[in-house]
């Protein structure tokens, strides 16, 4: 009876050693993600109803990293203010958007739906189409 315990110990003990080693190489060893892995659309609609198309190949997360690579490769700007739902976009290339004044602000739509998450928080997607659109408040 002995032998046997001591049998099942020594399997199980190899069987964790082989697995750990297989756990080794696969994340040493296997796919990587590719730099690049997701093409999106970043779209901004101005005053005017005018579309600029940014065409990028990117492996962010959110939408404000998405933002931030365009704006170091692409000519896009964006400035905003930081509060407590995070970035609250002000101006986007060289428009601002002053709701104080006017009603109006920058609306996040994604793929052609309104956002529902700020540019801090908003997935990025493979395939995805992002717009910032300057919208003015009804009644304003």
């Amino acid at each position: 009876m002995q032998k046997s315990k001591k049998k099942i110990w020594i399997a199980l003990a190899a069987v964790i050693v082989i697995a750990v080693i297989f756990a080794v190489v696969y994340f040493v060893a296997g796919p990587k993600t590719k730099e690049g892995s997701k093409t999106c659309t970043l779209e901004v609609m101005d005053d005017a109803g005018e579309v600029t198309s940014y065409e990028l190949s990117t492996d962010v997360e959110t939408l404000r990293e998405l933002m931030d690579e365009a704006a170091e490769s692409e000519d896009f700007s964006y400035e905003g203010d930081e509060d407590d739902y995070g970035l609250y976009i002000n101006t986007v290339n060289g428009l601002t958007a002053d709701y104080d004044t006017d009603g109006a602000y920058w609306a996040i739509y994604v793929d052609g739906e309104y956002g529902q998450y700020s540019a801090d928080t908003q997935p990025v997607e493979d395939g995805g189409t992002y717009r910032l659109a300057y919208e003015v408040a009804a009644g304003e």
